[in-house]
């Protein structure tokens, strides 16, 4: 039977589309992005393909995690080759609304995950996991999935959509995928776009000092502490960068660790000329 896909704005054509598949014995499952789908966000839909029966990839760039400074206005667009990338990957249903039926009312309404949204990504951009939460959540209740994919690329996000899910009874399983990484070990982003060729170069750093804090716990046997300055003397020394932070943290509190634990995770955010980026390393050390 060849592939159906379909694109739908309003809530009622997704409520009735993912119906018709749930009524059909079909798993839901979605993989909500923002839109300038790359590798990364394909190997969500693959994981989506793989695990459930019925796909629903959601485009939609939500204003409210974007700060007063930041790049909404300039945020990428490719509606029509991102709709390309899904349909050719396997998508049964992109749900693409406009904001307005998204945020119908003066948005009066918004969820909040406290502790774990005022620290690292969320100190260094005031009320973003407010809007990330919300918009989750929202997301969730127009499309009703069994399983929800997320990368582990924004590890604080998928944390706080953990707890969110949890502490709130969302009957939803969230899945948070390997970070999928070019070639030179850059892990792929929406906003590597903004990059120029040598900025491109220059964030190389953030998975270099992330491989350096690896082998500083795990090869070198060094606290939390001597990693942590290790990845800090390694960013500030590259020409090009302003760090925001590096850290060794617990990965389920990301609390700053003092002793190595089984269950780590470094933690960077840098900018690059005027292009923001994050990314991180799990790091386990074994018994």
């Amino acid at each position: 039977m060849p592939h159906s896909f379909a694109t739908v704005q309003s809530i009622n054509d997704l409520r009735s589309a993912v119906r018709d598949a749930r009524q059909n014995g079909r798993t839901i499952g979605c993989v909500p992005t923002m839109g300038a789908l790359h590798d990364g966000h394909l190997s969500l839909v693959e994981a989506a393909r793989r695990e459930t029966d019925f796909v629903v990839v959601t485009i939609f760039v939500n204003p409210t995690q974007f700060g007063p400074s930041e790049d909404l206005a300039k945020y990428p667009r490719p509606l029509e080759a991102d709709l390309a990338k899904c349909r050719a990957a396997g998508v049964d249903l992109v749900f693409n609304p406009e904001v307005e039926t998204v945020y119908p009312t003066a948005n009066a309404t918004f969820v909040e995950v406290p502790g774990l949204s005022e620290v690292l990504e969320g100190a260094h951009r005031p009320g973003h996991f407010r809007g990330v939460t919300t918009i989750v959540l929202k997301l969730f209740n127009m499309v009703l999935p069994d399983v929800a994919f997320f990368g582990q690329k924004d590890y604080q996000q998928q944390l706080l959509i953990r707890h969110l899910v949890a502490d709130l009874n969302v009957p939803v399983r969230i899945r948070t995928c390997p970070t999928v990484r070019e070639p030179d070990g850059l892990a792929m982003s929406s906003r590597n776009a903004y990059l120029s060729t040598e900025g491109r170069q220059t964030a190389l750093a953030l998975s270099q000092a992330l491989k350096i804090a690896e082998q500083s716990l795990c090869d070198d046997g060094q606290s939390p502490a001597e990693a942590r300055a290790r990845m800090i003397e390694h960013l500030t020394a590259t020409p090009g960068l302003t760090l925001d932070y590096a850290t060794i943290a617990d990965s389920h509190s990301l609390e700053d660790l003092d002793e190595a634990t089984s269950e780590m995770v470094a933690l960077i955010a840098a900018r690059v000329g005027t292009t923001r980026l994050i990314d991180n390393q799990p790091i386990g050390l074994s018994s």
